[in-house]
């Protein structure tokens, strides 16, 4: 597996080098389930000297982006109030909200809010309650595009390129029900385009399954998925489909999105 270094280091080009680009580094160090990084972690993570991640991490608490928690750091406030700051992401979150409360309330299920980044969905929001609340997925967590019932509707309606990118990548097995298989992801975008919603049964968690809707703004332009995740011994699958398209529906049409 390439070391954090040679993946961000890889995208940052030769800015890597530079002082902005050893910031983003070390900010981008920082996973999901990260909540402290040492400087010693930091250091091997971004390939960046621990006198250099020292000073730039000073002024990184500075400016709020990191903090620091005894002799370790995490992701600052402002990086929250940063990301949600974008304003078509804000916008999305903000009208979907009460429709996802509303959905959520009815089926007493986990809820969530995704749009497509790279090869991966992004997760702009989620409600749940109970054990569903401490699933995988999370606010601004990613998952695979290719596994996820949010990914299967965000890929079904995606340009062909975008398809092509995430066939000639790696499809990674996250339980023995991962879809791997192009051709087999291939049929079941397919299926999404002809049935409406796309379904995942124990791709991501055994003993669960998500269904998911696109939103289209009224004229048509593809703004992000709406899914349901739910254990599959009580998930009614028609039944959330048809809650989630009538949501989505309503929700195309709100003034929020146009």
């Amino acid at each position: 597996m390439e070391s954090h270094a040679q993946s961000y280091g890889e995208g940052l080009g030769h800015g890597a080098n530079s002082v902005l680009g050893k910031a983003r580094l070390i900010l981008e160090a920082f996973e999901m389930e990260d909540m402290d990084l040492s400087l010693s972690e930091l250091s091997r993570r971004t390939g960046i000297s621990k006198a250099s991640v020292h000073r730039l991490g000073q002024e990184l608490v500075e400016w709020g982006m990191l903090e620091r928690s005894g002799q370790e750091y995490r992701l600052g406030m402002r990086a929250f109030e940063l990301g949600s700051r974008v304003p078509r992401f804000r916008v999305l979150r903000d009208a979907a909200r009460p429709f996802m409360e509303s959905l959520h309330f009815a089926t007493k299920e986990a809820v969530h809010l995704a749009v497509r980044d790279g090869r991966e969905v992004l997760y702009l929001e989620k409600i749940a309650s109970g054990p569903e609340a401490a699933k995988p997925s999370r606010i601004a967590g990613r998952m695979p595009l290719h596994c996820t019932s949010t990914g299967k509707v965000l890929l079904a309606y995606a340009p062909p390129s975008v398809v092509e990118d995430v066939l000639g990548g790696e499809l990674t097995r996250l339980t023995r029900s991962t879809t791997i298989g192009a051709g087999l992801l291939l049929e079941q975008l397919k299926k999404v385009r002809s049935n409406g919603y796309a379904l995942e049964q124990e791709e991501v968690v055994q003993g669960y399954c998500s269904v998911a809707v696109p939103i289209h703004s009224s004229g048509g332009i593809l703004l992000g998925a709406l899914a349901i995740a739910a254990p599959i011994f009580r998930a009614d699958v028609p039944k959330l489909a048809r809650a989630l398209i009538t949501t989505a529906n309503r929700l195309s049409r709100s003034t929020l999105l146009n």
